[in-house]
């Protein structure tokens, strides 16, 4: 089972199948339900991949609509629903960048940087952002793509997996070596700008 979005308690697995199984069945309260659950996660990937905001909810309709079309072809073997839906995502932004002729990264699409109540504090919040887009930037595209569902989507190993059609070992290990470079391409970026 996925961990719960944060702040939310984890969604019970015996809830989440029967929701599911309501969903095969077309209840339309079922899929709403399932929507919602996963809509900040989905839309957060989907934006860090994608140009604007208006892509990015465009590509996780998409997703929703190959979902209920598909669910009758979802099974409860390997890593559970939400990798499955992932995977949809996945596949609907790799034929978004196949369409448009183009590749994006973390660095060239988001602006993380926090409004806070100290000017100060902001500032240097954001100069560290800007420095972890940069790092992360420069990370090849198989990085940051498992990077993305390992933080963002919050995936374990195993849904990685088989999103990825690697062993749950194989994404531990690239994802161990994916934060040694980031790590690396961190230290070279601050240290730059000192």
């Amino acid at each position: 089972m996925q961990e719960a979005d944060r702040g939310r308690p984890a969604e019970d697995h015996t809830d989440l199948r029967a929701l599911v199984g309501r969903a095969v069945r077309a209840d339309r309260d079922a899929w709403e339900h399932l929507y919602r659950r996963r809509y900040s996660r989905l839309f957060a990937y989907a934006r860090r991949r994608l140009t604007s905001d208006t892509a990015a909810e465009d590509a996780v309709s998409e997703t929703m609509l190959r979902a209920l079309d598909r669910v009758h072809t979802f099974t409860w073997q390997g890593a559970g629903f939400d990798a499955w839906l992932y995977g949809i995502l996945r596949n609907v932004v790799l034929e978004s960048y196949r369409r448009d002729g183009r590749t994006r990264s973390l660095g060239e699409t988001v602006d993380l940087a926090a409004e806070g109540d100290d000017p100060l504090e902001g500032v240097v919040q954001r100069d560290r952002q800007t420095e972890v887009r940069t790092a992360f930037g420069r990370l090849s595209q198989d990085d940051q793509d498992l990077l993305e569902l390992r933080v963002v989507a919050g995936l374990s190993a195993e849904g990685i997996a088989e999103i990825t059609d690697r062993s749950p070992g194989a994404v531990r290990m690239a994802q161990s070596r994916a934060l040694g470079r980031l790590r690396t391409h961190y230290e070279a970026v601050s240290h730059d700008d000192r």
